[in-house]
């Protein structure tokens, strides 16, 4: 087993007496069946975060985001950037003594804030999340040539300097077999036309 390695980012700063939540435990069991991630075995070891290599960027580490999930502050997690930070890597997941799957729990995190039109801090994060996702729901898988094109088209890094280095990163990838120079595409149409499908009922994103 790995041994726990100390956290080198700070903290963020403990709420004011002020700020003090109110626990809403209610709010578990819902997060629980619609994830299907087991949140509340989580007992706050932080072996996560201390192995989470993005914490730099996060302005609350994965165990805090777990810590106000099973308080039920749903408010505080909305306007987050850690959500959206997360690259799920795994590492937490394989870390973890309980097996929470934390990587899960983000991604059903990031549907249930798109849906209901929080704002993202983190800039153009919203708007490659909707490109990823809208890849995956055109043929299974992401081509990356694709997700790079409309990505730098539509925040403006498709022209000048920035444009030339990933040109040339792009370049790198396919030398080395990182990245397929045409689209693969997933032969289970039928699963993924089910998979995107709108839920029964109308509605869409959840909005609750």
């Amino acid at each position: 087993m790995s041994q726990t390695q100390p956290i080198t980012q700070a903290a963020p700063a403990p709420p004011s007496p002020g700020e003090a939540i109110s626990p809403d435990g209610r709010w578990l069991a819902e997060v629980e069946t619609a994830s299907g991630v087991k949140a509340g075995a989580c007992y706050g070891c932080k072996k996560c975060s201390n192995g989470c290599p993005l914490t730099f960027a996060m302005d609350l580490h994965p165990y805090q985001v777990v810590r106000l999930l099973q308080f039920g502050q749903m408010e505080r997690l909305e306007s987050s950037a850690t959500v959206w930070v997360c690259a799920s890597c795994q590492t937490c997941l394989t870390r973890c003594p309980n097996q929470v799957d934390l990587p899960r729990l983000m991604d059903w995190l990031k549907e249930r804030l798109h849906g209901r039109g929080a704002e993202v801090g983190e800039k153009n994060t919203r708007l490659f999340h909707e490109l990823f996702l809208k890849g995956v729901a055109k043929r299974g898988r992401v081509f990356e040539g694709e997700l790079m094109a409309g990505y730098m088209l539509r925040t403006g890094g498709a022209f000048g300097p920035e444009a030339v280095k990933s040109a040339r990163l792009g370049l790198t990838m396919l030398k080395k077999g990182r990245m397929k120079l045409l689209p693969a595409r997933t032969k289970e149409r039928r699963w993924l036309k089910a998979l995107f499908a709108p839920p029964r009922g109308g509605g869409g994103h959840d909005s609750g």
